[in-house]
């Protein structure tokens, strides 16, 4: 199948599709005339890859995983490495998230939002840039 048919079955732009097999995540065969010629695997691998991004994994974590899932010796250790390191990342930066929202929160609850200059905001993002400069 051509690269919009993979695409309408895998779920993914055909940009995308191009994209990863640019970078080696996959490898469609290629007919006789030299254009791409998808698989059912092939579509299956980018189904894959589709739901490996959309749990937040990098190009890297998915070459691994990807690597791991055509193994059929793998050892179901190294996936959950994989994955408990992901969501050790993903954890930190919902505290990174949580701290920032709780910053605002508190700049904007000081601030008075009239006509007047002064600003807390302002004045805790110039704090931050002078301590950088100084």
């Amino acid at each position: 199948m051509n690269v919009g048919d993979a695409a309408e079955r895998s779920g993914l732009p055909a940009k995308t599709i191009r994209y990863y097999e640019e970078i080696g995540l996959i490898r469609p065969a290629r007919a006789g005339n030299g254009y791409r010629d998808y698989s059912g695997d092939d579509v299956h691998r980018l189904a894959f890859l589709r739901r490996a991004r959309n749990l937040g994994f990098s190009i890297e974590d998915c070459r691994q995983l990807m690597a791991l899932y055509e193994d059929r010796g793998r050892a179901s250790h190294d996936v959950r490495e994989i994955a408990a390191a992901h969501l050790r990342a993903i954890e930190e930066k919902v505290r990174e998230l949580q701290s920032m929202r709780s910053t605002l929160q508190k700049l904007i609850h000081a601030c008075h939002g009239d006509d007047r200059p002064d600003c807390p905001i302002l004045d805790d993002m110039a704090g931050a840039a002078d301590q950088v400069s100084a």
